[in-house]
């Protein structure tokens, strides 16, 4: 069944907003928006870019070490380069409206979607790394046609696949505006539009009920719009629902006897729980909500953990120390089981289904060699999985922007 086009906060200006020059496309007016509360303001002052997922002095970091042959990165690089989503004959797939149902069926324009997405932030990463202009006009290319194209994404799965293709968009846009001067005004605005007009209503506000990865993967996209955007008020509310469900997906023993329920969800009780964590009724630190649904759409929660809380990091809001311990031992949890470790019968009935996927650099970079964290399963699973690729969702070469990189 086709689903009708969610509506938030931003609403009367997706609907409303006409958008002349680039100066208006990137920073909407605050009075069409819901200002948050003053306890809730975290935007910067001024936003950087590039700032999502990577920065300019993490690139430039890249870029260096692939230039002087070393490893990891140069085989990543390699690796990226020799994938078709590199490929410089690409040719774009954009279609007006989405229909995503669940597990993508129907799939009309999904694959295609998400797979351009993550062309465009392919191409991007190459043309920095490498100087040739031609992935950079490949990207501009891609984000271009799809621009002038998309209206709507509807069905079942539509916020899961805007916040999945809206994760990856932004990356390229950062990266390509503020390293390259070929993308027009009128480019980057029309972009700027697709991505407000779009992208946001449809995933700004949540999804409380559905499993966590859904929510968190919104907020991915969330934050990286408004970053591009410059908008303060979006930021805000992707950082604040960041907060309240993080608790909800992650487990420590200090939260009590159960973990805490999705805010506005109304499920509070042990029993409630229970059933939410997928019949799990023993809890450890490191958890997840969907440990014992499988480790795939485990690894996709996790990954949108540490992509958000890289991309405030970039932006001056460090919030790894709030979930430092939630991550670290989500992480170690299940890149222990990953890697072989008998799994307990109190685990998931003694069965787990594995498959973490490529979603454990960033984080791993960000606790262990930033700030001193030992990680001795993770990090074994992550130099086991080098260089990681992509899942072709929403992850993408995170070995070569993010293994070792100290900024």
């Amino acid at each position: 069944m086709v689903r009708p086009r969610r509506r938030g906060i931003l609403s009367s200006l997706a609907i409303a907003l006409a958008i002349p020059l680039i100066t208006v496309a990137l920073s909407p007016p605050a009075a069409a928006r819901t200002a948050p509360t003053a306890a809730a303001r975290t935007a910067p002052a001024a936003f950087a870019h590039p700032g999502v997922l990577v920065s300019k002095a993490q690139l430039d970091f890249v870029r260096a070490k692939v230039n002087a042959g070393a490893q990891p990165w140069k085989g990543a690089y390699d690796q990226m380069i020799a994938s078709p989503l590199a490929s410089l004959s690409r040719t774009p797939k954009p279609r007006a409206v989405v229909e995503c149902g669940p597990y993508s069926n129907p799939n009309n324009g999904c694959t295609d979607e998400r797979q351009d997405a993550l062309a465009a932030y392919t191409d991007a990463l190459a043309w920095y790394i490498s100087g040739d202009s031609r992935y950079a006009q490949k990207a501009i290319q891609i984000m271009d046609a799809w621009s002038a194209v998309i209206t709507d994404h509807t069905n079942s799965n539509a916020p899961l696949q805007t916040g999945w293709a809206g994760s990856s968009w932004p990356r390229a846009a950062e990266i390509v505006r503020y390293t390259y001067t070929g993308w027009s005004a009128a480019g980057v605005n029309r972009f700027a539009t697709m991505l407000r007009d779009v992208y946001l209503p449809e995933i700004i506000n949540g999804s409380a009920r559905t499993n966590g990865n859904w929510e968190l993967t919104m907020m991915d996209a969330t934050i990286g719009i408004a970053v591009f955007l410059q908008d303060k008020a979006a930021y805000d509310k992707a950082v604040s629902t960041f907060r309240a469900r993080v608790p909800a997906y992650i487990y420590l023993t200090s939260d009590g006897a159960y973990p805490k329920g999705p805010t506005g969800s109304g499920i509070d009780t042990r029993a409630e729980v229970v059933d939410y964590w997928q019949g799990q009724d023993t809890f450890v630190d490191g958890l997840s909500q969907e440990t014992c649904r499988d480790f795939t759409h485990t690894g996709y929660g996790l990954a949108s953990i540490a992509h958000i809380a890289e991309t405030a990091r970039i932006q001056g809001q460090d919030l790894y120390p709030e979930i430092a311990d939630r991550l670290r031992h989500a992480l170690g949890l299940h890149a222990r089981y990953q890697l072989g470790a008998a799994v307990p019968a109190w685990l998931c009935g003694g069965s787990l289904t594995l498959g973490l996927g490529p979603v454990t650099e960033v984080g791993f970079n960000a606790l262990h060699n930033r700030m001193g964290i030992a990680m001795s399963n993770t990090q074994a699973l992550t130099e086991q999985q080098r260089p990681a690729g992509t899942n072709n969702l929403f992850v993408a070469w995170e070995t070569l922007t993010h293994a070792g990189n100290p900024h």
